[in-house]
């Protein structure tokens, strides 16, 4: 027969194959893997191809199907090739052997791979051949290994083997897979005998040599591809050499020009007389360069070993330590390479021999400038970054060491209380039982004649009945009788409470009631009464001792008393932690409050200038921008054509120094002009003023010499601590006898909590309270003035307190003040403060001084230690009270670097005194204010409740009835006024007598708190006393002396507390008063006026400093401007309840402790200082 030739057009990919005559031959698709028992026709061949790995088809897998049709009625087809997931159409495998309950699976195409093809019906007619091209693993495999392989692929007749062996004989081997096939690709089952004709052998025969013919074609093919893909390898491979080559030649030319170049430099180095070059000449940053050294000429000419120490940017920056080696152009140069950083500006280095020889260009150090890289400025605020990364990181470190130590503290105290309950749990259980065994043993079972119980033997939670003989006691005649009753000595008090009821039929007047013995009971008691509880007048309580009765049934009394042990103490451990809790949640709340006021303070203290100056964003942040903005109207350059700003940072410390002046640009607002700035990380306050002239001469606004200082928050760099010592006579509360020794205290506590370091000097009397003193102990001793100076050291508040006292006995006098030779006195303790000083070895940044007491001390230092040892410090004087010394007063004003009094309007209404007048330009009025965690009325122990501005009205409710009761009003919801006052000319006594009655008048109720030094005075208030508490006995009381706690709650009771005083410098008694929530009446001085601004005439004035009106206040010193306060106060209680318990709400609110005049007293500090 005539066999089908096959011809392979595309050998590189096998996307086509043309067929001729009788084609025989269908390509389709196959992805996938064969089992590895099958054998393909081109698995082989495949595997020999080297083409194959390379081919656009390279992983996919074909099957060639060569079949022969012996019926020859059928015309072959070309099958294409499909989709992975389609079949010839058509063709559809079937199993060899199928069983006849297996249907073939429509819709699924290719092969299905459990079909075993290794053997073939050897009787089928039809022959198909599978030729399954796979990827070739390596290259250089030949086509010479293609086998094609029959004879183990099908089983075949004896003739057909014959020729098919004699084929496969030849020079490449195809194994085939033969199977039935016919036109429609389905398997055919039928039968052929073994004894077919000859000519049916030879067809097969010949259609079989055509396939060797077609596969040496296909070798060529594959041989060919071969060649030229080893030719183009071949040439890339020598292209790639002459590239490596011709680089090779560069870099040596480059090497060898680099090595001239060197040389040339290091003669002209050597010429110069220079020790040192570096390449490339131009250093630019994150670059390799070399430095030079000649040994020869430096002083490391006798070195083995040279290594260069150094670092970047001045030393500031990765240090590096490197050894030199000796380099191959002679004349005794070494070398070594360094690496610069990106953020490098400056190279800083030295050489030395690995121990104590240094090459250092005689002492200034070696330095490479690098170009184009980071400047100085930006460098800084690379490093500032890095610190407030490191100083956040460390924060949070000694945060979780701090929770942790904090946590550990907390078990132990846990621990600690806990064995503190067990041992009280144990003593009250062991008194109970010595109490009760007591009560046991006078107990009985029964009274035959008086009561008995049913049924005598019983346990704890049995009803029984307790029966009584009403007749033979005191209860003969009441008509209805009651238990009131109890267990184990009345342990949980009253538990039993029952109504008798009269028991008919037998002799005598006997009642009964049914109790419940009570769980765990020992004893039972009780007493008889003709009522229940609350509602009794007569009782039967057994003379006195009342009645006991014995639980004939119950537990072991050491059961019992363990059980009860345990008992005490579990109640006692839920007591303390509730106790503990609401300590905890109390101290977390004020420290909330406080945290909270001091912000509001802070923000009120940046805009209390803004009708001059403030800042967009009003709190300036370290490492942002900041607008500042400048109204010109109101200050000395009003109507200036220009206004230029100057600026720095951290007191004019900056490392930055002095901006450039910066011209201001009109705002939008219209009357202020503005500029920005950035503020940098390490700035901890923001100094500047304004000028008329970008240059230095012209008019500026310098804040009267005090310049502008804004805090500046979120930086790295904290302000330096200054040290000031307060050299003072008095100082609360060890040493009070006014104002002044509150303002000592309050006043160091406020700036020692703005991280500054405060000491007080003051003398040792032997009346001090040394109870207030905490760790006294001898300090030292030193000789001055005659004798022997013991200095004691205490803290009080807080505070550090050096005690002076001289063994002459000046101070040994019972008192503080009042002794003929007070002058003397207090002027010796002032040399006597500075002298320890100086022997002390301190040096103090700032001697702030007080009143006339201390005044000395300015002339003393400035005459006898500036020069002497204490030239660092300055001095700041504070007047109190100008009424007393006057004298003194002036002399210090004189010698003092800054002064200030005690508030704005006092400094302005004794300006014009001539010992203040010469001195205006150094002179400030500065407001006292109130400790707010001594007048606290959320921790006040002297108040029945503690109260906030959220239940000021309930908390002085509470307060109204608590007072009320102590000094015998009556209790009643009338207007209080409180005055809280020492009783002299200066605080308007004459003022203080009118308002009495006129508060009685209009129905209100008066206590006055305070005492007169002038016996006069006292005995005048003596008297009014008694005619008050006569004639309005149930609402006026005169409480003639000073009583501490009864002072708070004075405060906390009060609607409105008065102060009329014909002067006061500060005055204390108005804020503490709205600290507590009572409206202050004033009249307008000093301290007050800055302080109470008016409900109805002055809210611009209140504004203006950021608040709102908290009060009422009267100008004139006479009767009608009393008056004139005090109806519209009392008017405003009876008729707008409402708005008068928003108003306490609001002063409860409002500032008045030292935040805000601690920073005032700081800038003073710095201003003396600059």
């Amino acid at each position: 027969m005539e066999a089908s030739s096959l011809q392979v057009n595309s050998p590189v990919c096998c996307g086509r194959i043309a067929l001729r005559d009788k084609t025989l031959v269908k390509i389709k698709p196959f992805i996938g893997s064969h089992p590895s028992r099958r054998t393909n026709l081109c698995s082989k061949f495949t595997q020999s191809c080297s083409w194959y790995k390379y081919s656009v088809i390279a992983g996919f897998s074909r099957q060639i199907i060569a079949s022969s049709d012996f019926s020859r009625r059928r015309r072959y087809k070309v099958s294409t090739p499909r989709a992975n997931d389609s079949a010839p159409k058509g063709f559809k495998p079937k199993l060899n052997s199928p069983r006849k309950d297996q249907k073939p699976i429509e819709g699924k195409e290719g092969p299905n791979p459990s079909i075993s093809t290794e053997v073939v019906n050897p009787t089928i007619k039809e022959s198909k051949t599978e030729v399954k091209v796979e990827k070739v693993p390596e290259l250089s495999q030949r086509a010479e290994n293609v086998n094609i392989d029959v004879l183990d692929a099908i089983s075949v007749s004896g003739s057909q083997k014959s020729k098919l062996e004699a084929i496969t004989n030849g020079d490449n081997q195809i194994e085939t897979l033969s199977s039935g096939n016919d036109d429609d690709g389905k398997y055919d089952d039928h039968d052929h005998d073994n004894g077919d004709d000859d000519d049916d052998d030879d067809e097969e025969a010949s259609r079989m040599l055509k396939l060797e013919m077609e596969a040496k074609l296909l070798k060529q093919k594959v041989e060919e591809q071969e060649r030229i893909i080893k030719q183009k390898m071949e040439d890339e491979e020598k292209l790639r050499k002459q590239k490596m080559e011709e680089e090779l030649r560069k870099k040596e030319m480059e090497a060898k020009l680099r090595i001239q170049e060197l040389k040339s430099i290091a003669t002209e180095t050597l010429v110069k007389g220079e020790k040192i070059f570096y390449y490339p000449k131009i250093v630019t940053p994150d670059q390799d360069i070399e430095i030079f050294l000649n040994r020869t000429i430096s002083s490391l000419y006798e070195a083995s070993e040279i290594l260069i120490m150094g670092a970047f940017n001045d030393w500031r920056y990765k240090s590096f330590t490197v050894k030199l080696e000796k380099t191959n152009f002679g004349m005794d140069w070494w070398s070594c390479r360094i690496h610069v950083p990106k953020e490098a500006y400056m190279i800083n280095f030295v050489f030395f021999n690995g121990k104590d020889v240094y090459e250092n260009n005689e002492m200034k150090d070696f330095c490479i400038d690098v170009e184009g890289g980071m400047d100085v400025y930006e460098f800084e605020e690379l490093m500032l970054e890095e610190k407030r990364r490191e100083l956040e990181r460390l924060a949070k470190e000694e945060y979780e060491r701090e929770k942790e130590a904090e946590e550990q503290r907390r078990i132990e105290e846990e621990k600690a209380a806990s064995e503190a309950d067990r041992l009280q749990a144990k003593n009250e259980a062991e008194r109970r039982r010595g109490i009760l065994e007591e009560q046991l043993q006078k107990a009985v079972k029964n009274d035959d004649n008086v009561w008995y119980i049913e049924p005598s033997e019983f346990k704890e939670e049995d009803m029984v009945r307790l029966y009584y003989n009403k007749g033979v006691g005191p209860l003969a005649n009441a008509k209805d009788v009651w238990i009131h009753g109890g267990y184990n000595n009345w342990k949980d008090g009253l538990s039993i409470v029952e109504k008798l009821e009269k028991l008919e039929g037998k002799v005598g007047d006997w009642w009964y009631a049914n109790v419940v013995v009570p769980n765990r009971s020992l004893v039972l008691d009780w007493v008889f009464a003709d009522g229940p509880p609350q509602h009794s007048t007569m009782y039967d309580n057994n003379n006195r001792k009342d009645f006991h009765a014995i639980v004939p049934i119950s537990i072991p009394q050491d059961l019992f008393w363990a059980e009860e042990e345990h008992e005490i103490y579990k109640k006692l451990q839920t007591e303390r932690r509730i106790r503990e809790e609401e300590i905890r949640a109390k101290a977390e709340k004020t420290a909330r409050m406080k945290a909270e006021t001091k912000e509001r303070t802070m923000k009120t203290f940046l805009l209390s200038q803004k009708n001059i100056v403030y800042t967009d964003p009003l709190e300036v942040q370290a490492g942002g921008l900041v607008t500042v903005l400048y109204n010109p109207a109101n200050t000395v350059l009003n109507g200036k054509p220009e206004v230029w700003f100057r600026c720095s940072f951290n007191r004019w410390t900056h490392r930055m120094g002095l901006l450039p002046p910066q011209k201001m640009l009109p705002a939008d607002n219209g009357t202020h002009v503005k500029t920005s700035v950035k503020v940098p990380l390490d700035a901890y306050v923001m100094d500047f003023v304004f000028s008329e002239k970008e240059t230095d001469d012209g008019v500026f606004d310098n804040k009267n010499g005090m310049d502008y200082h804004l805090p500046v928050s979120g930086g790295i760099a904290k302000e330096p601590p200054m040290h000031i010592v307060h050299i003072s006579v008095e100082m609360a509360p060890i040493a009070k006898v006014g104002g002044l020794g509150d303002v000592v205290t309050s006043l160091s506590r406020a700036v020692q909590d703005l991280n500054h370091n405060v000491d007080i000097i003051l003398p040792k009397y032997d009346c001090l309270n040394l109870s207030n003193v905490k760790d006294l102990g001898f300090h030292r001793s030193y000789s001055w003035g005659g004798t022997e100076i013991k200095v004691w050291f205490g803290k009080v508040e807080g505070l550090s307190v050096y005690f002076l006292e001289p063994q002459n006995g000046l101070f040994w006098k019972g008192c503080i003040y009042g002794c003929n030779n007070d002058g003397e006195r207090f002027g010796f303790f002032c040399h006597a403060a500075l002298e320890f000083l100086l022997q002390s070895g301190f040096h103090p940044d700032v001697i702030h001084c007080h009143d006339w007491s201390s005044a000395p001390v300015a002339w003393l230092f400035k005459e006898n230690y500036t020069h002497y040892g204490l030239s660092k410090a300055r001095i700041v004087f504070t007047i109190h009270n100008l009424e007393f010394g006057a004298p003194l007063i002036g002399k210090a004003m004189q010698y003092a670097d800054k002064a200030t009094t005690v508030s704005p309007t006092y400094s302005r209404e004794v300006s014009g005194n001539p010992v203040i007048a010469p001195h205006l330009y150094k002179f400030h009025g500065i407001l006292n204010g109130i400790d707010p965690d001594i007048w606290d009325p959320f921790n006040d122990k002297f108040l029945p409740v503690s109260y906030t501005s959220e239940n000021v009205v309930e908390g002085k409710k509470a307060a109204k009835e608590a007072l009320q009761q102590r000094v015998g009003l009556k209790r009643a919801d009338l207007p209080l006024i409180g005055i809280i006052t020492r009783l002299t000319h200066q605080k308007g006594i004459h003022l203080i007598k009118h308002a009495i009655w006129r508060a009685l008048d209009r129905g209100s109720q008066v206590v006055l708190l305070g005492s007169a030094p002038d016996p006069r005075i006292q005995n005048d208030f003596v008297n009014l006393a008694s005619q008050l508490h006569s004639t309005h006995h149930d609402r006026a009381r005169l409480c003639l002396t000073y009583d501490e706690p009864l002072s708070h709650l004075i405060y906390a009771a009060s609607d409105f507390i008065l102060v009329p005083s014909i002067f006061e410098p500060c005055g204390l008694t108005q804020l503490t008063a709205m600290r507590y929530g009572s409206i202050p009446i004033v009249r307008k001085t000093g301290g007050l006026y800055d302080t109470v601004f008016d409900v109805e005439h002055d809210k611009e004035r209140a504004q203006s400093q950021g608040l709102v009106p908290n009060g009422f206040n009267f100008e004139g010193a006479d009767a009608a401007g009393v008056d004139y306060a005090v109806n519209r106060a009392i008017s405003a209680w009876y008729e707008s309840r409402d708005w008068f318990n928003t108003l306490c709400k609001v002063v409860m609110e409002q500032d008045w402790s030292w935040n805000r005049p601690a920073l005032d007293y700081l800038e003073l500090y710095h201003a003396a200082r600059k």
